[in-house]
């Protein structure tokens, strides 16, 4: 049997996102599909508020909503001096649910991959040095997955920060190689920063 036109374009629609095959993506076609008017409307309304509200803090790279700078960048209670330097949103999101880190952020978008045609000038690796110069920082985190892009993207973000005066530390103990941050713990993320040593 062939679903009617609307649920094929709705299941098409579900399969392109991540963890979601066919048959997962069939069974949120039916929850959407026997779900009342109006709890469709506000999926549909969440959907497209998320498209068009949120942006990118103009100092940080976190998502932002209702001003251009994020909470995190203004909030005057946190460490401005010290910047962790992550590659993705939600790695930031991992270590402020741990509550091991009272700094602020950088968000790269990316790690350098030459296989993947991914070079320092496609990731927000000049938006950190700029800011660097700009704002009295004394030491710099870098939080990068422990891959070989995360290696190169530690190596070459801490050889540009040579003889500038800012300490540039890295994540160590309780990370394991080639680990994905997004599925680490609180208590590990907690350690590693605790652990962090000089690069």
């Amino acid at each position: 049997m062939k679903y009617p036109k609307s649920f094929e374009e709705l299941l098409e629609c579900f399969k392109t996102l991540p963890g979601i095959g066919e048959k997962n993506a069939e069974r949120l076609c039916f929850a959407v599909l026997q779900s009342s008017e109006d709890q469709a409307k506000k999926f549909s309304d969440s959907i497209m508020n998320v498209k068009t509200k949120i942006k990118k803090c103009n100092i940080c790279n976190n998502y932002t909503e209702d001003a251009d700078i994020c909470e995190i960048c203004n909030n005057q209670g946190r460490d401005h001096s010290t910047i962790c330097v992550v590659e993705s949103v939600k790695d930031l999101i991992l270590f402020e649910k741990s509550n091991a880190f009272k700094g602020v952020y950088h968000v790269l978008e990316g790690l350098i991959s030459p296989l993947e045609g991914i070079n320092p000038e496609d990731i927000k690796i000049n938006e950190l040095i700029n800011r660097i110069k700009k704002e009295e920082i004394k030491e710099v985190i870098l939080a990068l997955n422990m891959t070989m892009e995360g290696e190169t993207t530690s190596l070459y973000i801490s050889k540009l920060l040579e003889g500038t005066g800012v300490s540039v530390t890295k994540i160590a103990a309780g990370i394991p190689v080639a680990a994905d941050m997004e599925y680490l713990d609180s208590l590990t993320i907690q350690r590693a920063l605790e652990g962090r040593t000089e690069v």
